[in-house]
């Protein structure tokens, strides 16, 4: 099974685990994936998170060799179906897309090796991203005359500076880890070891806060983050006074006057 699962208090751990292809991942891994993500959402149990893969070699460089071959049955015909009919007739890359699973928990990648093209697209979904030293990002789909096709130029552009985005798209060459620490494609840089370790501390301090507020935050900053001040600003009021009347903010208030650790639960 490539898509390992489990869950450690209020973190979910996913594990892309393909080592034999460098965690390239089949049609039947990509919806394995999806629903398992689906599933994460659903689950009150869950408040973020972890992406990873297995290994030390990659955290995922796309799809296998098998689903890059050319399918059988035209695009046209193919993207008017929904995104399972399409990849079972050969058309895989719209399940490297996740946004029509409207996951609000935080997903944290844990990059452990080479994380390339639709592995960078995986990535560049994820809310947070730390990396192993060994790790490398790339774009390579330009190299064999190609474009990512589940917006990774486009993704990469909203997480790092245009000049740097560009360059990486249109070279098709990985950069470091190092080089991706320096121009903010991951948050932190860790030895191989501790990276784990380290993505699942940051996953129990999100955890820890109030788990509804965490999903309202990360919603506005996909969904609102393009509209102007007044318009963003109407959307922040609306989910605060969601939020407003929940036990979760009155456990929180109370757990500051009481000068304790709050117990949320979600409602």
């Amino acid at each position: 099974m490539a898509i390992q699962f489990k869950i450690i208090d209020h973190v979910a751990l996913i594990v892309l685990d393909a080592q034999q292809s460098n965690n390239a991942l089949s049609v039947s891994d990509l919806m394995h994936l999806r629903k398992t993500l689906g599933a994460c959402q659903d689950d009150e149990q869950v408040r973020v998170i972890v992406l990873t893969g297995a290994g030390e070699r990659a955290f995922c460089c796309g799809a296998g060799l098998k689903e890059s071959l050319r399918p059988a049955s035209g695009f046209v015909a193919g993207t008017l179906k929904s995104r399972e009919t399409e990849a079972e007739e050969g058309g895989y890359t719209r399940l490297f897309d996740l946004s029509d699973l409207d996951i609000w928990k935080p997903i944290i990648a844990a990059v452990n090796g080479a994380c390339l093209g639709g592995g960078l697209e995986l990535a560049l979904q994820c809310d947070l991203r730390i990396a192993a030293a060994s790790a490398t990002f790339g774009l390579p789909e330009v190299r064999e005359a190609s474009i990512p096709a589940a917006g990774g130029v486009q993704l990469l552009l909203r997480a790092i500076p245009a000049a740097h985005a560009m360059k990486i798209a249109l070279t098709g060459e990985p950069v470091s880890a190092q080089q991706a620490l320096s121009i903010g494609l991951i948050i932190d840089l860790l030895p191989q070891e501790r990276l784990l370790s380290a993505a699942l501390n940051l996953a129990e301090r999100i955890a820890a806060n109030g788990p509804l507020a965490v999903q309202s935050i990360k919603r506005l900053a996909l969904q609102t983050a393009h509209l102007p001040p007044r318009d963003f600003a109407i959307q922040a009021h609306f989910h605060w006074g969601l939020l407003r009347d929940s036990e979760d903010l009155a456990e929180g208030r109370t757990a500051h006057v009481e000068q304790r650790p709050p117990k949320y639960t979600g409602t």
